[in-house]
Parts: structure tokens; sequence; C-alpha cells
């Protein structure tokens, strides 16, 4: 909302163009991607931050309740560190497609931001990103789960998780 105050008036108080609107905003948007990457683009980004920490898939509950009673569940809790190592790299790839994203808004896109709600950035983002930043990262992110050995680890994962009688 502080945003949407400072484009709101000029230092003469006239209120700005639609164009100086959607060039602040596009500016913002641009200088927020280049925080939120570098950010969590670091050693730490996703392992440190509780709020966007990524989970073993639920998939894994049972193996992690039963592997956790033997006290077998550290292969586990290294695991889902290595998922959020994954995402630490692949998010500095991901960058381009945001400021494409933000370059290709059109003044509707801009206005709906402008006028909506806090989230009404990230609501443009995730209808107009989700099926195509899944599919540009998708080989990134399998590259990155390969190259922290997340992949591998889950293997030995199961394998340990089958030898328990009645798992």
């Amino acid at each position: 909302s502080k945003l949407k105050d400072s484009i709101g008036k000029k230092d003469t108080d006239k209120t700005l163009s639609t164009d100086e609107v959607g060039g602040g905003l596009k500016e913002a948007l641009r200088v927020g991607t280049d925080t939120v990457v570098g950010n969590l683009g670091q050693e730490g980004g996703f392992n440190l931050d509780p709020q966007i920490h990524i989970p073993l898939p639920g998939q894994l509950d049972k193996a992690r309740s039963i592997l956790s009673r033997l006290g077998m569940d550290s292969m586990l809790v290294e695991l889902e560190s290595k998922l959020n190592e994954a995402a630490e790299i692949a998010t500095p790839k991901a960058k381009q497609l945001f400021m494409d994203a933000i370059n290709d808004m059109t003044l509707d896109d801009v206005m709906t931001i402008y006028k909506g709600p806090d989230d009404a950035a990230t609501q443009y983002f995730r209808s107009k990103m989700s099926a195509p930043l899944a599919q540009e990262m998708k080989p990134v992110v399998d590259d990155s789960l390969d190259g922290v050995g997340a992949l591998e680890l889950y293997d030995g994962v199961m394998k340990q998780y089958e030898k328990v009688p009645f798992a």
C-alpha cells in the first residue's frame, strides 16, 4: 500500500499518468523480484526460513512415522534439507521468467494490480506463470535435485523403509 500511495502522488501533488503508474509498478516488481531471488537463491534461503521451507511430500509421512519410531529418520531429515538446497539452486534460474512476465504486462494488468488487493501481484504471477514456470523449471529442478544427491538419497530412504517388517 505504500507503493500505491507513492505512485498516486508526485512532488507537485498531481496525479500520475497511466504510463507513470505502469512504469513505477513494473520497476517495483523488478526490484522485488531481484530481492526475493537474491534472498532465496543463496545457501539457507529455503532451509532457514520457516515460511517458505519445503517439507517432505505427504506421501512420505507414513515412512517418516515408521522410520522415526525406529530412530532411522536421519536420512529423511537430510532428504528434506536436500530438497530445499535444490530449490535454492533452481531459484535464480526462474528470475528471467518473472522478468518476462513483468515486461509482458498490459495496461489492464498493471491497473488490476494497482487497484487490487495486497496480493494482486502474486495473483497475477500465479495466473500468468504457473504452467510456463512448471514447464521451464522441471528440468532445472530435476538437475538441481540430482546435483545435490536428493534422488540418490530418496532411493536410499525407500530401501531402508522397505527393510522394515510390516511397513
